[in-house]
């Protein structure tokens, strides 16, 4: 079995695997340093070298602007698919190398049935306009594998047909409806208060799930003024957030209130907004000794799954941790920061 294999049914196995997720971790990134130029070349400069490197906390985080200006490879093999951020007319756009596409599938669903129910248990519908005119958008991808698996024959994508979709899920059966959306895209349909009204027989099995972004579209708001909007407009409780970009093979999910969680194979770091090679205090979410003191910091992930890429990024993203640290929000993005798709402004 190759290196990259013994990783990868590590990485599927995360929990009961007798590797910890620090283990694993230093074992990708060693991996990474020796079989991806870019990375290797970055880290040197660093002087994170393997030889320095020994704990979480020592790995070097690329910075999320690499996957713009550089591919971003480990292995020589050629990728299956590239997946390519929505950015801006004017912007660059990042582009992610992917060579596992199975591997992004069963992680992907993993993920959503693990923090939500098997996929079978919901009719997913798709209002993801700005994504589906591009034909290589990784949350298109993953949100028509999850549709596939959802074994229903009501879901589906819907670009402007939004009658059509509002019609069909009122004629789908018993199971929990969930409508996965742009955040543009479902302002504008809470705005038609009649066809949103017809909503009404569904609403205690309706879960609605914002994926950020106004695209360019609309005004951008801080995630608490869009999910007051959105509860007040749907009529329900609580609006759920995906937390995913191009440059990430995993993502996080928010039940209510903007707060995350993870799967096993992922982590994130928060570093000091003046400082990106030191972290806050507890560093490590699920770690916690004295008095919480909620902090803002750069967000860097961890992300296993990018095991053919890179698993270790600095994002342009500001959160906080939850107080018991098991959880995280992201409250906004550095200024100089590019505008994203899924770009939120600072709550302040």
């Amino acid at each position: 079995m190759s290196i990259r294999e013994e990783l990868k049914s590590a990485l599927v196995h995360l929990g009961s695997d007798p590797r910890s997720f620090e283990d694993l971790a230093l074992e990708i990134y060693r991996y990474q340093f020796h079989q991806n130029p870019v990375y290797q070349a970055y880290a040197s400069s660093l002087n994170k070298t393997p030889d320095q490197v020994k704990r979480l906390e020592k790995i070097p985080f690329l910075p999320i602007s690499f996957f713009k200006s550089h591919p971003i490879s480990t292995g020589f093999s050629e990728p299956q698919v590239i997946f390519e951020s929505s950015g801006t007319t004017s912007s660059t756009t990042s582009r992610h190398l992917v060579k596992d596409l199975a591997l992004y599938e069963v992680l992907s669903r993993k993920t959503f049935e693990t923090i939500y129910s098997p996929l079978s248990d919901y009719h997913i519908f798709a209002l993801l306009p700005s994504y589906l005119e591009r034909n290589n958008s990784s949350l298109v991808y993953m949100v028509e594998n999850f549709i596939y698996n959802s074994f229903s024959k009501f879901g589906g994508f819907f670009l402007n047909n939004t009658e059509e979709m509002v019609d069909r899920m009122l004629a789908a059966d018993h199971r929990k409806i969930l409508l996965i959306g742009v955040s543009f895209a479902l302002l504008d349909l809470v705005e038609n208060t009649a066809l949103v009204k017809k909503l009404e027989p569904i609403r205690d099995r309706l879960i609605v799930m914002e994926t950020g972004g106004m695209k360019g579209r609309r005004k951008e708001l801080i995630r608490e003024e869009l999910h007051e909007i959105l509860t007040q407009g749907f009529g329900i409780k609580t609006i759920h957030s995906e937390y995913g970009m191009t440059e990430l093979l995993s993502q996080g999910y928010s039940k209510g209130e903007g707060v995350f969680e993870l799967p096993p194979y992922m982590k994130v770091l928060l570093r000091e907004v003046n400082d990106p090679f030191t972290y806050l205090p507890h560093f490590a979410i699920g770690q916690k000794s004295g008095p919480h003191k909620q902090r803002t910091g750069g967000i860097n992930v961890i992300d296993l799954a990018n095991i053919d890429s890179c698993s270790f990024i600095e994002t342009q993203d500001l959160g906080v941790f939850t107080e018991d640290y098991k959880g995280f929000k992201v409250v906004g993005r550095f200024d100089n920061s590019d505008i994203r798709g899924c770009n939120l402004l600072l709550s302040s």
